[in-house]
């Protein structure tokens, strides 16, 4: 009995001794969570019972009075630096960007140095009792006010806010003392699946490793990816299917790396991983092919960035290539969203694929009262110098049919650059002919026709026919 006693004390298995079921785990886990509310709770109280101490009221109409000096200074200031910042010329774009965000929180930083001044007078003045809560107050404000203009570093606005207000939370907690606090309570609110506990402290590390490398991982492939676009020795399909791989490289290395930062092990996700190859299979064919189809087209250089192509009735330069698409933009603006499968699959017209150089074709026809010597030779010269026809190789003119009425010819030329439109250069080149034909008198002839009307009276009648 003694040995049972000593070893039930000392931590050791006991014959007698009671495992703890999962029910009285979770009651474990819910009266220490209720504790770590009531903590918390009680030093909020106390905290804000001290507010109405006399010192500390003092304190506080300090602070809401230098609100109100840093509102009325703030208008004044903003006023002056905006009239200022409008004459300023070949600042850099940051220098200009920083100073635009400055000049929106001339309150915030106003009221800061405030409170820093008012902090130093007052110690030196009297007991540091005396400025404790506007020592405290001046440290949050610095730290909201760093946090804000930092938070403008982030360009995505759906983000940007949520990890604004998050880092106000975060610190605001730890300058208040509550820290601590806040971590007891997120790793007590939890729960356990068989021999795993979650808790929301677990989950609260997690997103915040996660966040916090895949904002690395940006930053890198954003430097990267500018270093790769500035080498002239790749192509740019290269250049896009590099900086996609690198990306996808990064995010996938800053993820394994917080999952594991927090302890999780990796090899649970193996029966995920089968789960997701079949959903692969199945439901999400179309996208796998796409992607598949976009590898393809950057590895083949078949199609890149700039090129001018047609497929069906769209015709435009790509723009950009995506994982699952390609943008074509038309020349009216129209931004298409092509699948990648279409272009593998379907027929498509690169304009500019080996080279820029894309011949046209017009078609016309004169009378037969014209010189054909001097047709082609006006034809071809009246293409000279007009705006985005090549002089090399030169235009040609050829008879290709003599028709009912006219001798049909064909004009041919090129132009370097397809992506400024093809309908507007043949209309420039029917101009040019028609301006030709009509100096030199060529004529451009046209059906004639005569209309005959008989009169029902005289008109012969078939035999046998009465009226």
């Amino acid at each position: 009995m003694e040995t049972e006693t000593a070893q039930e004390a000392s931590g050791g298995p006991a014959t007698g001794a009671v495992p703890v079921t999962d029910g009285e785990e979770s009651l474990s886990n819910g009266q220490s969570l209720l504790g770590e509310t009531l903590a918390v709770w009680g030093d909020i109280e106390l905290f804000l019972s001290g507010l109405l101490l006399p010192n500390r009221i003092i304190q506080v109409l300090i602070i809401v009075g230098l609100v109100l000096v840093a509102h009325v200074i703030s208008r004044w200031v903003r006023l002056k630096v905006t009239r200022w910042l409008r004459t300023r010329e070949g600042w850099p774009l940051w220098q200009m960007r920083f100073m635009a965000i400055c000049n929106q929180r001339w309150r915030s930083i106003i009221f800061v140095g405030l409170l820093w001044l008012t902090l130093e007078v007052m110690r030196t003045v009297t007991w540091p009792s005396r400025s404790y809560l506007i020592g405290h107050f001046a440290v949050l404000a610095t730290a909201w006010l760093v946090i804000s203009i930092a938070g403008r570093l982030i360009r995505n606005r759906s983000l940007r806010k949520p990890t604004v207000w998050i880092a106000w939370i975060l610190v605001t907690l730890h300058v208040l003392g509550l820290w601590e606090y806040f971590l007891n309570l997120l790793d007590a609110a939890s729960v356990t699946l068989g021999a795993t506990r979650i808790s929301l402290l677990i989950v609260f590390q997690a997103l915040l490793a996660i966040g916090v490398l895949l904002a690395v991982a940006h930053v890198l492939s954003k430097f990267v990816a500018r270093r790769i676009d500035r080498s002239d020795d790749i192509s740019p399909s290269i250049k896009v299917l590099s900086v996609k791989l690198i990306k996808l490289g990064l995010y996938s290395v800053a993820f394994v790396i917080a999952i594991q930062a927090i302890g999780f092990d990796l090899t649970t996700l193996t029966v995920l991983s089968g789960a997701i190859g079949l959903g692969l299979g199945f439901g999400l064919q179309k996208i796998v092919s796409n992607l598949v189809s976009g590898v393809i087209l950057l590895m083949d250089k078949s199609i890149k960035p700039g090129d001018v192509i047609s497929t069906g009735d769209t015709f435009g330069w790509i723009s950009d290539l995506g994982a699952r698409y390609a943008s074509v933009v038309t020349r009216d603006g129209t931004e298409y969203l092509i699948p990648n499968e279409d272009l593998i699959t379907r027929q498509v017209v690169n304009w500019s694929h080996s080279t820029d150089l894309v011949r046209l074709e017009i078609t016309f026809g004169v009378s037969y009262d014209c010189d054909p010597h001097l047709v082609r030779r006006v034809a071809v010269g009246c293409l000279e110098g007009l705006d985005r026809v090549m002089s090399n190789p030169a235009p040609v003119c050829h008879i290709i049919a003599f028709g009912d009425s006219s001798v049909d010819y064909i004009l041919r030329f090129w132009i370097s650059d397809p992506s400024k439109g093809l309908s507007n250069v043949r209309g420039n080149a029917f101009l040019a002919i028609w301006d030709a034909f009509k100096a030199n008198g060529i004529g451009i002839p046209y059906p004639h026709r005569d209309v005959r009307i008989i009169d029902a009276v005289s008109a012969p009648r078939p035999t046998g026919q009465t009226r």
